[in-house]
């Protein structure tokens, strides 16, 4: 539904983004989701980009916005009409992709935010999406595990920052190695969710790799190990 995606607000974004150069093109669909279209675009080097465009139009996710924006001292005093929210959750995305990647974590290197439009690397191979963890089963399980848990810990210590809803379905792997993305809902450590969103995370990360036939550790061991108080 064309229409549900590109609104003449959307539009002009995508224009401009044109205008500017910064996509020549943009080409199918790689992910669609209630909250999002994240499309193909190509780069003025001919380089492929995620260009994920957020939908104005869902009131189920909108609502579901404000306890991860309210208590975000970067986002004080957004209006809760529904464009603000959802240009605000792009905002947010974009400067949690950043933060995460000067900590030293794997995700998708961000590169333009505008209203709801978010430009940033493709995570994979001529104009494929790498697979989740989700789709494949990793090689070297044990490998990945540990380092998800670095990133958790460095996102947590360097960047100050809870992804919040880390799992198979948000974890791309290229070149053998993870790539963390989805990062609209993460919050800072000071947030009054980020304790709960971290167990969370790690549960989640303990799941999986139980199925897996991985040794996990205990939640609040790692808990701690993460936050630094053990």
């Amino acid at each position: 539904m064309l229409e549900e995606v590109f609104d003449k607000s959307t539009l002009m974004v995508v224009y401009g983004l044109l205008n500017k150069g910064i996509i020549q093109k943009l080409q199918g669909v790689i992910k669609s989701g209630k909250e999002s279209r994240i499309y193909v675009g190509i780069g003025p080097n001919n380089e492929s980009l995620a260009v994920k465009i957020y939908l104005t139009v869902s009131a189920e996710f909108k609502r579901g916005m404000i306890p991860y924006i309210e208590g975000d001292p970067r986002f004080r005093e957004v209006k809760h009409d529904s464009k603000s929210l959802v240009y605000t959750w792009a905002q947010k995305e974009f400067k949690n992709l950043m933060k995460a990647g000067e900590a030293g974590v794997r995700v998708p290197k961000p590169v333009i935010v505008e209203k709801n439009v978010l430009v940033m690397e493709f995570i994979g191979a001529d104009g494929v999406a790498a697979p989740t963890l989700r789709e494949i089963v990793p090689r070297n399980p044990k490998t990945i595990y540990r380092i998800l848990l670095t990133d958790v810990k460095m996102l947590y210590r360097k960047a100050e920052m809870v992804h919040g809803d880390l799992s198979e379905y948000n974890i791309m792997i290229q070149d053998g190695k993870p790539v963390i993305f989805d990062m609209g809902q993460s919050v800072l450590v000071g947030h009054p969710l980020a304790h709960e969103l971290l167990q969370r995370d790690i549960k989640n990360l303990n799941s999986y790799f139980a199925k897996l036939g991985i040794e996990t550790r205990d939640t609040n061991q790692l808990t701690s190990w993460v936050t630094g108080h053990e």
